[in-house]
């Protein structure tokens, strides 16, 4: 088996692949990426069993055959060959020979039989969406996902599907954000759960791809396909929380302030914080708003005072500053609005000065409580 490929393709397009690849796995296979070579054609595959991803390279052959070759090795080696055209040739005892301008190196090799076989997603729903609306929503979302393994369903991203819009709703409990998009819709409502380690996979994929892309899914599995890429993966399953049923809706406390102005000063007071809590504290009365954290064990302590825009009754609240900054990076606007009702009640933070009816963007941090003297 033999095939001549750019060096730089072949690296573009396998450390995308890579990030499918976990750092241990239980099956020695998933170590290596599947190659399967059809004359012209270079078919790469890697697999954890939960994620599947393949892409197609175009290459010069006449051989056809699989193996499957060491995923972090190549990679590792690819990175360090300026642009030029690469052999790859399969020699006796399982051996991978790369010729290159200046050298020649060797790679062992396995059979390709025990590699996990793609998985068929049969009487599937199917949509459309371009790449980067949904590279924006992924992008919107997934950092409010959670990490506890006693609620996997709030590990991934909550996908809504309808003849008016799609949503994209991530939470933790602690903090959520619905993402709504007006000008995509589907035939039919559906919804699933997906993954975040793929959503972060597809999220770098999609980082230059502007086109549209197909979804694929049925209650178990789903497949994005895109140019040259395919992924597949299995579904988080279990019912998504209710999330609308905690969106206050009477939220009559309305702060309209800088995002720029108010994420530099939640980054230069949190750092006074107590680390548990990284509580910081809103004290907002008239046009002025207070922001103060202090860490009592150690009396560190920090405030600032900036001038905002408010209507509302006087107020103070608290919050954790780490899930603030994280929302006000996540956001594109110039100006948010913060609306809040009472202190033990959540916040909701919108973009003010958006006039783009296709999009619709949520933010709700719950407070923390106050340790008022």
């Amino acid at each position: 088996m033999k095939f001549i490929v750019s060096s730089h393709t072949l690296l573009k397009n396998l450390q995308i692949l890579l990030g499918v690849v976990n750092t241990t796995n239980t099956l020695p296979i998933l170590d290596n990426f599947l190659f399967q070579i059809n004359k012209n054609s270079l078919k790469v595959t890697s697999s954890d069993l939960e994620t599947t991803m393949s892409t197609v390279i175009e290459i010069e052959s006449d051989s056809s055959g699989e193996i499957a070759v060491p995923a972090k090795l190549l990679v590792e080696a690819l990175k360090n060959f300026a642009e030029q055209p690469l052999t790859f040739s399969t020699q006796k005892e399982s051996v991978l020979e790369i010729n290159a301008n200046d050298g020649k190196y060797r790679i062992s090799f396995v059979p390709a039989e025990e590699f996990p076989k793609p998985i068929e997603i049969k009487d599937s729903s199917s949509t459309s969406i371009n790449g980067g609306v949904l590279s924006k929503a992924i992008n919107s979302t997934i950092f409010a996902t959670g990490n506890d393994d006693l609620r996997p369903v709030m590990s991934g991203v909550f996908f809504q599907f309808s003849s008016e819009n799609i949503t994209l709703v991530g939470t933790d409990a602690h903090k959520l954000v619905k993402y709504v998009r007006n000008d995509v819709t589907s035939d039919g409502n559906s919804e699933f759960i997906m993954p975040k380690k793929a959503l972060q996979v597809i999220k770098t994929t999609l980082s230059d791809f502007e086109n549209d892309l197909s979804i694929e899914f049925n209650e178990t599995n789903a497949k994005f396909t895109f140019e040259n890429f395919t992924l597949s993966c299995r579904l988080i399953e279990g019912k998504y929380p209710n999330y609308e049923a905690v969106i206050p809706s009477e939220n009559p406390n309305k702060l309209v302030i800088e995002r720029i102005l108010l994420l530099n000063s939640v980054r230069r007071v949190g750092v006074f914080s107590n680390k548990s809590t990284n509580q910081i504290k809103f004290k907002i009365a008239g046009a002025e708003m207070n922001i103060s954290a202090e860490d009592y064990d150690y009396s560190n302590k920090g405030e600032e005072r900036i001038s905002c825009n408010y209507n509302g009754d006087d107020i103070e609240i608290g919050f954790n500053s780490r899930f603030l900054i994280d929302m006000l990076n996540n956001l594109d606007c110039n100006e948010i609005c913060l609306s809040m009702s009472l202190p033990n009640k959540a916040g909701i933070i919108t973009p003010s000065d958006k006039n783009d009816n296709k999009e619709e963007i949520t933010m709700l941090i719950m407070p923390v409580m106050l340790n008022n003297d």
